[in-house]
């Protein structure tokens, strides 16, 4: 098994490929797997970016290499994680229209069991320069478990009777629905750098505290800033982090799980 680069308590932060990464780990070791793999966007097009038009390209790990070979790709890193996935363990899998579709349907041919689609709306979505289509201001999140028969966690009271004062859809002791009103990732959480493709603070909080519980193991196959990290460490749960980017992983998500697991106490969510 590869050696970790950056190690806390029983956290650990992997450099390299995460399907390679996943082999080599323990069988059913993890309790929650959030994953937010490339949307292969990266086509030489154009979008906006604080009010200007910039390029699409990320990187050439964001480049797609055709339908057939982005499909083995999700087909493959989805089956790695289910083999460390604890049998009673969920999988929540984060996309957009040129993604979700293909790894959903991986899904479905591997035998996973779906238990919910979450539309993550974002209220200061970007504008759409083209006018030629909607504006898009959403992403896609499926919620999965290894069978129908599992027993996934679900802290269903929480969910409902929690403060939740960053979603506007949210009512006050009211079931959460499935779309969830969150805002990018505020200023503070890229201090330490920006990630293309970052995810707020508030929705792997959101994630982790639903479908885990105090100890429990979260894993991030493609971690980037590491957001999921930091929220995991903020609800007392272990984090195992894999990204093939080594900058993003010291230049950014090192740098902010160091600050999370220095923080005071009264700066970490309630225990749940």
């Amino acid at each position: 098994m590869k050696k970790p680069i950056w190690t806390f308590d029983d956290t650990l932060l992997y450099h390299g490929d995460a399907i390679k990464i996943l082999h080599g780990m323990e069988a059913e070791r993890v309790d929650l797997i959030f994953a937010d793999p490339p949307y292969n966007l990266s086509n030489n097009g154009t979008t906006c970016q604080s009010g200007k038009r910039v390029s699409v390209n990320k990187a050439t790990w964001d480049t797609s290499r055709g339908i057939g070979a982005d499909f083995v790709f999700h087909d493959t890193w989805i089956a790695a994680c289910r083999r460390v996935l604890k049998p009673n363990g969920s999988l929540w899998i984060s996309g957009t229209y040129h993604s979700i579709y293909a790894c959903g349907f991986a899904l479905q041919q591997q035998g996973w069991h779906l238990i919910n689609d979450i539309c993550w709306f974002k209220p200061n979505a970007a504008p759409n320069l083209a006018c030629r289509m909607f504006t898009a201001s959403h992403e896609t999140l499926l919620w999965a478990r290894k069978n129908k028969q599992a027993k996934h966690c679900f802290n269903y009271e929480s969910m409902k009777q929690d403060d939740w004062p960053e979603d506007s859809l949210k009512k006050p002791g009211k079931q959460m629905r499935s779309v969830w009103a969150i805002y990018a990732p505020k200023k503070e959480e890229k201090r330490f750098g920006k990630h293309p493709t970052q995810k707020p603070e508030a929705l792997m909080m959101r994630i982790i505290r639903a479908c885990t519980h105090e100890g429990n193991v979260v894993l991030d196959p493609f971690c980037g800033s590491g957001a999921t990290g930091v929220a995991a460490l903020r609800c007392h749960r272990t984090f195992i982090g894999i990204d093939k980017e080594r900058d993003y992983l010291t230049k950014i998500a090192i740098p902010r799980l160091k600050a999370a697991v220095t923080c005071q106490p009264e700066e970490l969510v309630e225990r749940t």
